[in-house]
């Protein structure tokens, strides 16, 4: 095994370096990615290529490097559709790639969130395919019809390369990591794309003028959708992304009403746990505008289930290190017990629930997302560590499934 001589005498040190060896010999060993089998673009970008370059870099062991030139050559026919937008299944095996079944289309968040990826392997490899393909689908998002101020319909389809589902706008599911990426890619080249700042500034004043309110109880400021000009005050939990990356857009230079709304965003998401009987947050919650309701938060029994996901953790992350009080780390910290108290598992592990609001019986769903390892316990770790200089936000930029890569000194060649 080859590593870089900063990191060797280091890795060696740690408590659990035996694990890593481990893990690297199932990696090299088991981890095969020539199978006759569809994975899907987006998932197997941000996890598999995603945390192979983040190893690479932090080990320096080409072994890693390899693994994710492999896969990232494999996906790239995706990206082989009449329109550019790339189909989101494609056969590793066999080279092909197409929609599902059920539809020609794609999401937003599946077509515009691979770029951090893709770029790095063609920083690392100078292969311009890598960057190409996905830097055309930006352009071709950038100048497309249909937006709303700033705001991307979350359908589009890899025929004509046009948006569906036109008049439906939300920053969750189905949409959100294309904000977070149009930031994280403008940092990650050295702030030197001004279409990227652009998109995202103009998304940011859509966000303000179109999907921001305030519920009428305690003033809460919260994100909603839009769908045909009629408001919605559902916000999913994944919407928590957005402090996060308001207060990184601030740490970069961007207008200090970012880190305002970042601010306020970031107690809501909060009150989204604190206002549950188990102090986690539901999947949906939807919001109370009418002043004379008693309470700001109001979750419909479908929407009652807790999937561990990452996303408050991560912004707590951001705003902790971005300001340093203290009070994010408690409630982080709240929420961890939380986890512990009603998703641990005798058995191992931690299992999403299916109702937040009862903590006598809430549901134990036997299931554990792997993006609960990969992303929250990851952003926990941080948040607590107190090294703030550990993957320093001025040196790394995180991926949507909290690999880091690093921030480029200079474009590529």
């Amino acid at each position: 095994m080859q590593l870089c001589p900063l990191y060797q005498s280091t890795l060696r040190t740690l408590p659990h370096w035996h694990e890593f060896k481990e893990a690297r010999k199932w990696v090299e060993t088991e981890l095969l990615i020539s199978k006759n089998m569809d994975v899907n673009l987006f998932e197997s970008t941000i996890r598999i290529v995603g945390v192979m370059l983040s190893t690479y870099h932090l080990t320096g062991d080409e072994m890693f490097l390899e693994k994710a030139k492999d896969i990232g050559l494999r996906l790239i026919p995706a990206f082989k559709t009449p329109s550019k937008i790339p189909f989101s299944e494609v056969n590793i095996g066999k080279g092909t790639a197409h929609t599902p079944r059920w539809t020609s289309d794609s999401t937003l968040a599946e077509v515009t969130s691979v770029q951090l990826e893709f770029r790095e392997l063609r920083r690392l490899t100078h292969d311009p395919q890598y960057q190409e393909v996905v830097n055309e689908v930006m352009r071709l998002i950038h100048k497309l019809p249909g937006k709303h101020d700033g705001l991307v319909p979350i359908v589009i389809n890899t025929n004509s390369g046009q948006f569906t589902h036109k008049g439906v706008f939300t920053l969750g599911a189905w949409a959100d990591s294309y904000y977070e990426y149009l930031l994280k890619q403008w940092i990650q080249r050295g702030k030197t794309e001004p279409d990227l700042l652009e998109d995202y500034l103009e998304a940011v004043e859509g966000v303000k003028k179109h999907l921001l309110r305030t519920t009428g109880p305690s003033k809460l400021t919260f994100i909603g959708e839009l769908n045909h000009n009629r408001f919605n005050t559902k916000m999913d939990h994944l919407v928590c992304f957005l402090p996060g990356t308001l207060a990184l857009g601030a740490h970069n230079g961007l207008p200090e009403d970012h880190m305002e709304l970042s601010l306020q965003l970031m107690e809501t998401c909060h009150q989204m746990y604190v206002q549950m009987e188990t102090g986690l947050s539901p999947e949906i919650t939807h919001f109370n505008l009418q002043p004379y309701e008693w309470r700001d938060i109001d979750v419909k029994p479908a929407d009652r289930r807790n999937f561990l996901r990452p996303e408050t953790v991560d912004s707590l992350f951001y705003l902790y290190r971005f300001t340093q009080e203290t009070k994010y780390r408690d409630c982080g910290w709240d929420i961890l017990e939380s986890f512990n108290r009603y998703t641990r598992v005798p058995s191992g592990g931690y299992t999403s629930i299916s109702n937040v609001h009862d903590p006598v019986n809430p549901g134990p769903r036997d299931k554990m997302e792997s993006f609960f390892l990969g992303e929250t316990l990851k952003y926990f770790y941080l948040l607590f560590s107190d090294d703030l200089e550990l993957l320093s936000l001025d040196k790394y930029v995180f991926n949507t499934e909290a690999h880091p890569l690093p921030i480029w000194q200079s474009p590529p060649v």
